[in-house]
């Protein structure tokens, strides 16, 4: 099982984090080691003093593909959810600023956190209205109608470089509003007014 996890996929975050807008999907992948599941708590590491949440749509791949048309890519997932990218940001900073890659802060154990999947058809793919909550306020509100790549265009260019395997996830990118946790917070993610996601900081 692999987490693919695409940045910059909303121009507001990109905007907020003082980054160029992509020309391509920026991928970087997650170990199996960073999945945190069933809404069991995240305990802050020691090696980060400003962790950041980044909430994110997340697909499930369906079937097995490769060199996927951008046409057919949407018979490649069934089920979407939301999902938690847990961020170490002074480590990213300092890797971005010696040009290394960002591994340490982006894909330690349980920097993945996913709630429940529902099947796609119960949504429209093309504007899927999701928010965080903060200790009970919204931190983050995102419209998946704003994306720079959009789901299909993800699985084929993901599908180029990396065959896609059943079970796999796909984090599509966060909306602007991400911002630091503390021990004690209440994490909550809301997906067109269900919540899919409820993580408790430790």
């Amino acid at each position: 099982m692999k987490i693919f996890c695409i940045g910059r996929n909303y121009r507001d975050h990109a905007l907020e984090l003082n980054n160029p807008l992509p020309e391509v999907p920026l991928i970087f992948m997650k170990p199996a080691t960073a999945l945190l599941t069933d809404n069991k708590p995240f305990y802050h590491p020691d090696f980060s003093n400003n962790i950041h949440y980044e909430l994110e749509v997340v697909l499930k791949i369906s079937k097995n593909g490769k060199q996927i048309d951008q046409k057919f890519a949407s018979a490649y997932y069934d089920q979407i959810g939301l999902g938690i990218d847990f961020t170490a940001r002074d480590l990213q900073d300092q890797c971005k600023d010696k040009g290394h890659p960002w591994e340490i802060a982006k894909s330690f154990d349980y920097s993945a956190a996913i709630g429940k999947f529902i099947p796609v058809t119960e949504v429209d793919l093309d504007s899927i209205k999701f928010q965080m909550k903060q200790n009970d306020k919204i931190v983050q509100q995102g419209d998946t109608k704003d994306l720079i790549f959009d789901f299909d265009y993800l699985i084929s260019y993901v599908s180029k470089y990396f065959t896609l395997q059943q079970g796999d996830l796909l984090f599509t990118g966060t909306p602007a509003g991400v911002a630091k946790i503390s021990i004690g917070d209440h994490l909550e993610g809301i997906l067109e007014g269900n919540k899919l996601l409820d993580c408790k900081i430790k």
